[in-house]
């Protein structure tokens, strides 16, 4: 569906592969039952066996083929970036204006709680709860 269940912002001097491993950190305790997680190829390499070594989920890497052209949907890789974008129509995140990390992953959660509310607010009631 596209809805973030964690976030973790951290400075830039933290190479995406060592930011992935605080996040799984987190998802451990909250996600039991998961078993596959999907990720681009700047997340290949070691961590991948790392992945699998110490959590027992399998991390697959989902890449564009190197004879692709022009722009290809790829699986998985779609709802990501549909987030991002739906993020980005929130105006505090569409520049980076936060000092502190904790003020961004604080606004990340805002916008993505929003943006949830006005999806059950949308939806139409089941049948039984109709008069």
């Amino acid at each position: 569906m596209g809805l973030l269940l964690f976030v973790v912002v951290h400075s830039a001097a933290i190479q995406d592969r060592d930011g992935a491993k605080l996040v799984l950190a987190k998802v451990q305790d909250g996600f039991p039952r998961l078993q596959r997680i999907w990720a681009d190829g700047g997340y290949a390499g070691q961590l991948v066996a790392w992945v699998l070594a110490t959590y027992s989920w399998v991390l697959e890497i989902v890449k564009r083929s190197d004879a692709a052209k022009g722009l290809v949907l790829l699986p998985h890789r779609w709802v990501v970036e549909r987030t991002f974008g739906w993020l980005g129509l929130s105006r505090r995140l569409s520049k980076d204006y936060e000092y502190r990390t904790e003020t961004s992953e604080a606004m990340v959660y805002a916008a993505m709680s929003q943006l949830m509310v006005r999806r059950l607010v949308r939806q139409k009631p089941h049948r039984w709860a109709r008069k």
